[in-house]
């Protein structure tokens, strides 16, 4: 082969690993144009201003509101560990569709009312909504393609999701900004008259998103569609007789799912290589809720420290979304053969690293804020006018440095969850490996009200440096923790290199059969 031609072939390779998707059914594109709606109003509705919501319109301290997001965050991953069997049961185009009514209904509610008895009841039904789609979306993935296309499928999926996420901050700070409705304007709903404040509106900005997700699933969704080797398959499942024939189907896979379940999960304390994956997987958390924090934490911190209606969303959520669609990819090309224990050792080590900067004076970044980088942040990206407060310089170092640890570790999280499986068990461990999310969820959600009313309160003094190095510093217990443990707890991966020298694996191994 000529040496122009191996270019054109490498290029040709290149674009045939997506041009594979052309033959999937219709349903995958479907599911993929839905997926991006619901991830826009699910960041409006459930992250970037749940917390605002809660203490502006319900009127709940920092405290309340975090010990609430705190339940109801934990609860959401609970569903959504346990909807399995339901996705089995009903199927994807039944699931989606009782996962999107539940979660427009439930945006209604918060949507409509400030009645605590009312909004709160929303609160947590959306959360169901949004556990049911979670899973379904990764059944949608596989069942809508091959083994080829798989993989290219599950690609689209990490990166439609966080454009999702990114037009989501978008609007969060396009609405709250002074050229929207300010941080606590109102607006009066046409034809009822109704009303609301900023972030109720946010509320129905969600719901707007969500009826046409839920029109393209109900209209172009396909039952019993499958992408096999041969082609497209479609199956039509049969209707139940009865209005509850589904849901006694579903009650009855779900009892014998849980049986299997809790004796698959017995089995699992009688195995070494079980105790070494919850160790690694309760270092993790460590990392892990710098992302919850974002969520719960930096929302308040921003309007208290940069004014109402600053566009800390275009930082703190879009940034970190457009960076790690383009650095994913690359990082997983050009480190194949690294350990996924070394990868996630050095990215947590760098994610919690990046907290720092904002745990700095922020005095330290005024000769960047004054300079070329302060201007092209805050005049030219943000729309800003007017001198530049250092504090936006040194969230974009985080974000930035922040985003590179996590396209370094997160992918490889799931490859060392499947690597210390027992074979014919890696679904019962990447199963499990949800639990991390469960503990940050918790752990966050009371943290992050205490830490505002001790450090960045609505009045008195603040010292928000120190929250954050309070953060960051057990953020590094992931990295730490992962270094001191590696002998106990790393695995080999076949055709990469050792994370540790092969006597201390060996050694690590001796210790574990020993206890």
């Amino acid at each position: 082969m000529s040496a122009d031609a191996q270019p054109r072939s490498r290029l040709k390779s290149f674009i045939e690993k997506f041009t594979c998707l052309r033959t999937v059914p219709r349903e995958l594109w479907i599911i993929f144009a839905a997926y991006i709606l619901s991830n826009v109003a699910y960041k409006l509705s459930a992250m970037s201003g749940v917390s605002l919501w809660l203490s502006s319109d319900l009127g709940y301290s920092d405290r309340d509101a975090g010990f609430l997001i705190a339940v109801w965050s934990a609860a959401m991953t609970l569903v959504t560990v346990m909807v399995g069997s339901l996705v089995d049961a009903m199927g994807i185009r039944r699931t989606f569709l009782l996962g999107f009514v539940t979660c427009l209904v439930a945006r209604m509610v918060m949507a409509s009312s400030v009645d605590r008895w009312v909004a709160l009841p929303g609160l947590f039904a959306q959360a169901v909504g949004i556990a049911l789609t979670i899973p379904v979306m990764t059944a949608a993935c596989k069942t809508y393609s091959n083994v080829a296309q798989r993989s290219v499928a599950f690609a689209f999926y990490y990166a439609l999701m966080n454009l999702g996420y990114a037009c989501g901050d978008g609007i969060f700070d396009r609405i709250r900004g002074p050229q929207g409705m300010g941080e606590h304007g109102h607006w009066v709903l046409p034809v009822l008259g109704a009303e609301l404040s900023t972030y109720r509106v946010l509320l129905f900005i969600s719901v707007l998103f969500t009826v046409p997700a839920l029109f393209l699933v109900w209209a172009f969704v396909r039952d019993g569609v499958e992408m096999t080797e041969q082609g497209v398959v479609v199956t039509p499942r049969k209707l139940a007789v009865d209005a509850g024939g589904w849901l006694k189907t579903s009650i009855a896979s779900s009892r014998e799912t849980l049986t299997k379940t809790g004796q698959i999960f017995a089995s699992l304390w009688r195995e070494k290589s079980f105790y070494r994956f919850l160790l690694f997987m309760t270092l993790v958390v460590g990392v892990r809720m710098i992302f919850y924090h974002l969520a719960f934490t930096f929302p308040k911190y921003g309007i208290r420290e940069l004014g109402a209606g600053a566009p800390f969303a275009h930082l703190s959520g879009m940034l970190n979304s457009v960076m790690i669609v383009v650095l994913v990819p690359v990082v997983g090309a050009v480190t194949q053969k690294i350990s996924a224990y070394r990868m996630v050792t050095v990215g947590s080590l760098i994610a919690a690293l990046s907290v720092f900067f904002i745990a700095l004076p922020p005095e330290w970044f005024k000769p960047l804020a004054d300079g070329w980088l302060g201007d092209l942040i805050a005049h030219r990206w943000l729309g800003m006018a007017g001198p530049v407060n250092p504090l936006y310089v040194s969230i974009f170092f985080f974000i930035v440095m922040l985003s590179v640890g996590e396209a370094v570790y997160s992918p490889r999280l799931y490859e060392y969850s499947g690597a210390i499986a027992p074979k014919g068990q890696e679904a019962s461990y990447l199963a499990l490996s949800m639990l991390p999310f469960f503990a940050a969820k918790f752990i966050v959600g009371g943290l992050s009200g205490w830490l505002l009313e001790k450090f960045c309160p609505v009045e008195g003094p603040r010292h928000p440096e120190i929250m954050w190095a309070l953060i960051g510093g057990m953020a590094l217990i992931t990295p730490v923790g992962t270094f001191v443990f590696r002998k106990y707890i790393q695995v080999h991966e076949a055709g990469r290199e050792p994370v540790v020298s092969q006597p201390e694996a060996a050694a690590g191994e001796e210790d574990i059969l020993h206890e």
